[in-house]
């Protein structure tokens, strides 16, 4: 049912609808709370105080996000001891659906589940791969519409480590 809401958002964009506005550069982070598969919550920024986060919105219909995960997985783990937070925002799915893609993509990052897509509300997401890159201050500096690659990952995400 959410992947169908996400569709009829991307078809409505299409056809000059008004959707929720992408969070501008400048801007302080949207807050939201998310819960992972184990059950623990996640208050988003506030959790991440101090750190760089990546803020990834993904969903397993989406053939670009499982081999973008993996890609920034190594990147991660790298730059965790820098100061690197990547919390993976799923859209709209049920934690059956997120375990199932986990097992076969595994990722150290927190995963969240956004159910009733709000964190997608907040943030204006209309398409996945997404992703916002926020700094140690909780003041978004950039995002990745769609996939991006390693490289492009880490090259943005290290300019807000130094």
């Amino acid at each position: 049912m959410k992947a169908l809401l996400l569709s009829l958002l991307l078809l409505l964009a299409g056809c000059g609808v008004d959707l929720p506005q992408a969070v501008p550069n400048g801007s302080p982070a949207p807050a939201f709370t998310a819960h992972t598969l184990d059950g623990r919550t996640l208050a988003f920024p506030d959790d991440f105080k101090g750190k760089v986060v990546a803020l990834r919105f993904w969903a397993d219909w989406c053939p670009y996000c499982g081999p973008e995960m993996r890609d920034l997985e190594p990147v991660y783990r790298r730059l965790k001891a820098r100061g690197l937070e990547v919390v993976a925002v799923n859209a709209g799915q049920g934690p059956e659906a997120v375990a199932k893609f986990l097992r076969k993509t595994p990722v150290s990052y927190p995963v969240v589940l956004d159910r009733e897509v709000k964190a997608v509300g907040l943030y204006g997401v209309i398409g996945l791969p997404h992703t916002y890159l926020i700094d140690r201050n909780g003041v978004v500096r950039g995002r990745i519409v769609g996939e991006a690659t390693a490289e492009v990952f880490e090259r943005q995400v290290l300019a807000l480590l130094q």
